[in-house]
């Protein structure tokens, strides 16, 4: 059977997905979200990245997708020392936004499944480390506003980052895997919805 146009790698097309089995997709993602960043292993190595690309490959919906991170990540600093208090509204806004950001590459991941979750969790890295630290040094007095400045915050911010790109590929390389799995679950529901 040839496979339909626009759907991608996995077959998989929001608007075709029964809407129960959306929810329940939805759910699972936010609750992997949330435990995924209370368990960090080592600090930084936590699956934001990956269920924001998988919520951009399984919601037609933007808002929708989008929705996944910003509740994990919301739900899961309630849990964490200090309630997520990022400093400031504007630094928690850009925070919120950059693990936002990834559910835009959701297609990539739908069109060519290890390319896309590669480029996606690779890009998901490097954007938040670059907004986040250029927001840290733009909006604290922790570094002087000079390219020296900037330049020293960014360097001071790498341990941190060191193993954050490893995690997102971890994390988004598995959950994308599963996404394969996802036409045969649908059908299945679709068939539990109707009986």
């Amino acid at each position: 059977m040839a496979e339909r146009r626009g759907s991608g790698a996995f077959g998989l097309d929001g608007h075709k997905l029964p809407v129960g089995f959306l929810c329940l997709a939805w759910g699972v993602l936010v609750g992997i979200g949330i435990l995924g960043r209370l368990w960090q292993p080592v600090y930084g190595v936590s699956p934001l990245i990956g269920i924001g690309l998988c919520a951009g490959a399984l919601f037609a919906n933007r808002f929708v997708a989008a929705s996944v991170p910003v509740i994990a990540l919301a739900a899961s600093n309630l849990a964490l020392p200090g309630g997520g208090s990022y400093g400031s509204w504007t630094m928690a806004a850009i925070i919120y936004a950059a693990f936002t950001w990834p559910v835009l590459m959701g297609s990539l991941v739908r069109r060519s499944h290890v390319w896309g979750a590669l480029g996606g969790a690779l890009a998901g890295s490097l954007v938040f480390y670059l907004t986040t630290n250029f927001a840290h040094w733009w909006l604290t007095a922790d570094y002087p506003h000079t390219a020296s400045g900037l330049v020293e915050c960014y360097v001071a911010a790498l341990p941190f980052y060191r193993w954050t790109p490893v995690g997102d590929l971890v994390w988004s390389l598995g959950l994308t895997s599963g996404l394969a799995f996802v036409p045969a679950l649908a059908r299945r529901f679709r068939g539990v919805e109707v009986a």
